[in-house]
């Protein structure tokens, strides 16, 4: 048992251990009130400044992730990059891309897209190697050599080698063939020297042979069985065509197939294997259409990217600050030809009061484009052309001096009569509204004279047809030049009979101080020599004035932005603006700097 002292002293501990925890909770109720209720009261003072430093907080925060972005950007810039599709339209339709064959818009541009010839001209219009390396000049000047490039591929994979070159000038020399490229190559020797080597033996010294050597190369092991008589007609021209080009045939869609109608669709793929790199686009796409206003509905459309060969932009294109166009002078002339046979145009006299009646400076400001003026047989970036020896025109004092002096009267109606006779001719032109506008130009300066002209338009194949047999009096007509200066077909006395090989000198000109100078200039490879021999040339043709040269022509070419990498100067054909097609992009995408 728990004695009575015993319970008292537990009793008084258990007392004194109470109190201490009533203490205890009396300071620690003294202590909360001291120290946390007083300062959250507090609290609620300082809530602006806390929220003052929390928005600054934000607003560096969001500063700094803005600052980083934008100098993400400022490092960066637009850039093109490879890839993508290029549609392309043209007129006319495509027909064959044979090169053998291949003529019009439509048949050149994919000719040069797919096949590839030995040399090409760059985008300064210099001639380089494509296929080949480079020639050699034996030193009689009569052989050239050609080297290949290595490892060369057709699209199919197999080697293009030298015996595919001799093939394809073998068939353009074939009669059989009947390619409009055999006239160049008679009295050609092509022969193969080894897998990789060519020789070319001309029968004389041809200065602007180089430039032969241009259009593409075909297959052997694909056309080697074909028949040269049925080399023209076969599917793969067409349908199949194999090249060396920077791109490869894929499909050909019509669209329709009626003749006004006609538009089609030819896909053409990146060629990875093209001896000048794999080209920047993916895919090259070429539509052709049957008139210039479809072609520019579809381009308004945005049906294509570009359009080529257009007459004029329309309004629309020269609105668009995103489409751009480009006048690219062609290497070629606009003249009005004479024939010296005609019994009006055989008289000196009246055709150097024709030329004296021009103000050819008026005319080419109403054709409402630029174009560049010619003066003389030769353009002015060619080798021999001289600035002192042009054409003589805008004079109508010493054009009606030269008539009166000639005996032709004027009469009552304006118009100069001799022996009762009107002096009037027809001149005769392509239907088109450039042409149509020159004609009635000419006719209106040239009726200022007393001159009765009577304009006669025609179509293209009744055209070809006039121009084969020399059908006219006065011919209002475009010619192609080419790089190198050499007009020989145009103005030597051989091209003048109807049954040449060129028909070509449409004037029937003749001149033996003409001819000699012609001939000693396209047998001089050196620039300055050849330039001499040219002059007398210059001098009679001024004198004898069996044309009036009016202006060089331009190729224009519209297309949407953008489009890098196209950079023409003059071209030589409408085709040439492929030249460095494997260098075109049109995808753009941001790049860091460098």
């Amino acid at each position: 048992m728990i004695d009575r002292s015993t319970k008292l002293r537990w009793r008084r501990r258990f007392r004194r251990s109470k109190q201490q925890v009533e203490d205890l909770g009396q300071q620690t109720e003294v202590q909360l009130e001291r120290h946390f209720f007083t300062r959250l009261s507090r609290l609620t003072k300082v809530r602006r400044f806390m929220a003052a430093w929390l928005l600054l907080f934000v607003l560096i925060i969001g500063g700094v992730l803005y600052q980083a972005r934008s100098l993400g950007q400022f490092y960066l810039q637009p850039t093109p990059t490879d890839g993508g599709v290029f549609t392309e339209g043209v007129l006319g339709s495509f027909r064959n891309a044979n090169p053998l064959y291949a003529s019009g818009s439509a048949d050149s541009s994919v000719e040069r897209l797919v096949f590839s010839g030995l040399f090409r001209f760059d985008q300064n219009n210099n001639l380089v190697g494509e296929l080949a390396e480079g020639w050699q000049l034996d030193a009689r000047e009569t052989t050239y050599t050609v080297t290949l490039k290595e490892n060369l591929r057709w699209h199919d994979g197999e080697l293009l080698q030298a015996d595919d070159v001799v093939f394809t000038y073998n068939m353009i020399q074939n009669q059989d063939a009947k390619s409009p490229l055999a006239t160049s190559w008679q009295g050609i020797k092509v022969v193969e020297v080894n897998p990789s080597t060519v020789r070319f033996t001309l029968p004389s010294i041809l200065s602007a042979f180089p430039y032969s050597l241009t259009n593409g190369i075909v297959p052997k092991h694909v056309l080697k069985d074909v028949p040269p008589s049925q080399l023209r007609a076969i599917a793969f021209n067409a349908n199949s065509p194999i090249g060396s080009g920077p791109f490869k045939w894929e499909a050909i869609e019509v669209i329709e197939t009626s003749d006004n109608t006609r538009e089609q669709r030819i896909a053409l793929v990146a060629n990875n294997d093209y001896v000048g790199g794999r080209p920047k686009l993916d895919r090259f796409i070429i539509r052709t259409f049957a008139d210039e206003q479809k072609l520019v509905q579809a381009f308004e459309k945005r049906e294509i990217v570009a359009a080529a060969g257009l007459s004029v932009a329309s309004d629309a294109m020269k609105s668009d600050t995103n489409v751009q166009t480009y006048n690219i002078p062609l290497t070629s002339q606009v003249m009005v030809f004479f024939k010296s046979s005609s019994e009006i145009m055989g008289n000196v006299s009246i055709r150097r009061a024709l030329a004296y009646g021009l103000n050819v400076p008026s005319i080419l400001e109403g054709l409402g484009r630029p174009v560049l003026p010619s003066d003389a047989p030769l353009l002015k970036t060619q080798v021999g052309y001289d600035k002192s020896v042009v054409q003589k025109t805008n004079d109508i004092a010493t054009a009606n001096k030269l008539l009166d002096e000639a005996g032709w009267v004027r009469g009552k109606d304006g118009i100069r009569t001799k022996d009762k006779r009107p002096l009037s001719f027809m001149l005769t032109t392509q239907a088109n509204s450039t042409y149509d506008y020159i004609a009635k130009s000419l006719k209106d300066q040239w009726r200022a004279l007393g001159v009765d002209v009577k304009v006669l338009p025609l179509q293209d194949s009744e055209l070809q047809q006039a121009l084969s047999v020399h059908n006219y009096d006065a011919l209002l007509y475009g010619i192609s030049l080419g790089a190198d200066p050499d007009v020989f077909a145009y103005w030597h006395s051989s091209q003048a009979d109807i049954r040449s090989a060129s028909r070509l000198n449409f004037a029937e000109y003749r001149s033996p101080v003409a001819d000699q100078s012609l001939e000693g200039g396209r047998t001089r490879s050196d620039d300055v020599v050849r330039s001499i021999k040219y002059r007398p040339f210059l001098d009679a043709w001024r004198q004898d004035v069996p044309a009036v040269a009016l202006y060089q022509p331009r190729y224009l070419y519209v297309f949407r932005e953008p489009l890098f990498g196209f950079a023409p100067s003059e071209m030589n054909a409408g085709a040439d603006r492929l030249n460095n097609v494997v260098n075109w992009r049109v995808r753009v995408s941001d790049q860091p700097v460098r």
